[in-house]
């Protein structure tokens, strides 16, 4: 690896690496006001696809992930109004794993009463075993699961957040340049670009993007 591409793998790990440990529980106090549907549109648009993909990969069809989704975040937003989550029992991430674990496991409970129902035949061997180590709660199946698609998920919305405050340009010659690590020279002749420019967006979009990951970090453990 030449100096110039080690030096943008540190970069990017160091921007994108931050988004990977912590995420703001203290948004949770926020969601107390239930007529706040800015609030909710952001905590909506910040977790949906976390719980979605983690309960996809738990073993949900597509259509039981969304249910799992809209469960999840109903059951966040009854208990906010009676302030049932405790930062000092443990971290929010912790928290929302439990939250989104219940609901897969309720979808689980739902796809076997359904085919009972039907007079189908459940698949002990495989769908059982699924969800018995779902709820295992000393088990890692989906501690594993979660933890992976959390650091994709918080550092896909921070992402998400810096494409609404810097110009289309400079996000696709950071992205170009800094996430997907091409070299600098081929950024600038494929999008037409002085070096100047990749590099000044390299320092801005990266420093909108390092502040979004503080505010997503904020409170979180």
């Amino acid at each position: 690896m030449s100096e110039e591409e080690d030096d943008k793998s540190k970069d990017r790990d160091a921007i994108l690496g931050a988004a990977y440990a912590k995420t703001r529980k203290s948004l949770i106090a926020r969601l107390d006001n239930w007529e706040d549907q800015r609030t909710w549109d952001e905590f909506y648009q910040t977790y949906w696809r976390l719980i979605y993909s983690v309960a996809v990969k738990a073993g949900l069809r597509s259509d039981e992930a969304f249910d799992c989704v809209q469960e999840t975040i109903l059951s966040i937003a009854k208990q906010s109004k009676r302030q049932l989550y405790d930062p000092e029992q443990g971290s929010f991430k912790t928290w929302l794993m439990n939250m989104t674990r219940w609901r897969i496991n309720d979808q689980f409970r739902k796809r076997k009463k359904d085919t009972a129902m039907a007079g189908g035949e459940w698949d002990n061997d495989r769908k059982t075993a699924v969800i018995d180590r779902v709820e295992d709660p000393n088990g890692d199946l989906l501690s594993r699961l979660w933890d992976v698609e959390w650091k994709k998920n918080v550092a896909d919305a921070a992402l998400s957040r810096v494409k609404s405050q810097v110009s289309p340009k400079q996000y696709q010659i950071f992205d170009y340049y800094v996430i997907k690590q091409w070299d600098a020279k081929k950024v600038q002749d494929h999008l037409n670009v002085s070096m100047a420019q990749v590099y000044l967006a390299k320092h801005r979009v990266g420093a909108v993007l390092k502040r979004e990951l503080a505010k997503l970090e904020e409170d979180a453990e």
